[in-house]
């Protein structure tokens, strides 16, 4: 899906939830978790830097490349086919009103899922996502970008999981406006592809363990 019809339909079922708030003083309806992967494009948060996409707009316009700035947090990121694309739009009201707490749960779930594949992953102080090699400057890499935006404690939004994607194309950004890091994907670090669905699998299984719900798939 394309990453525009992604974002007006995760606004369509955010602003729904969000007038049920202001309308009742609270919403009793289900959550929703949306899966996708995009077409090439560059997105940027509402505070990011434009001088970290490095190439020009004739550039992304012969690689069919889309550039979007969009109202998230975060800095610039690539989204592509091969990556696993997570949008939850939760009312936080029902789970627990703390963003952080909410941010490092998402990274627990990645954190969880990349264990199953003897990937060995963790946080980075200061910095969102989840990494391999943190104490290891010379070797950290990202495997895994959030940046969210809430509202009314309504969530959208979310992460992004280099699972098989092609890593070249974030030689034409810095991504999340971090110069001195390494990207990384699940086939780099195991030297063979993996099904996005299986992968997709395993962040619901562990998503209903940490955030304590369960998901019925539509």
């Amino acid at each position: 899906m394309k990453y525009q019809d992604a974002w007006d339909e995760q606004e369509r079922i955010f602003q729904a939830i969000i007038q049920s708030k202001i309308q009742t003083g609270s919403y009793s309806g289900p959550n929703y978790i949306l899966c996708v992967e995009h077409p090439p494009v560059y997105t940027i948060g509402r505070k990011g830097d434009e001088n970290h996409l490095l190439v020009k707009e004739e550039f992304l316009l012969q690689k069919n490349i889309d550039f979007i700035r969009n109202n998230r947090g975060g800095d610039i990121t690539f989204h592509g086919l091969g990556q696993l694309v997570i949008y939850p739009i939760l009312d936080l009201d029902q789970f627990f009103t703390d963003l952080k707490k909410y941010m490092r749960l998402l990274e627990e779930v990645v954190i969880r899922v990349l264990k199953e594949y003897n990937i060995i992953a963790e946080r980075s102080e200061g910095e969102t996502g989840v990494w391999l090699e943190v104490k290891n400057p010379n070797s950290t890499r990202k495997i895994c970008a959030l940046g969210v935006r809430t509202s009314r404690w309504v969530s959208m939004h979310g992460l992004a999981l280099n699972v098989n994607v092609d890593l070249q194309y974030f030689k034409h950004i810095i991504p999340c406006g971090i110069s001195n890091k390494q990207v990384t994907s699940m086939e780099k670090e195991l030297h063979h592809k993996i099904l996005l669905q299986e992968v997709f699998e395993k962040w619901i299984f562990h998503f209903q363990e940490v955030f304590d719900s369960k998901v019925i798939e539509e």
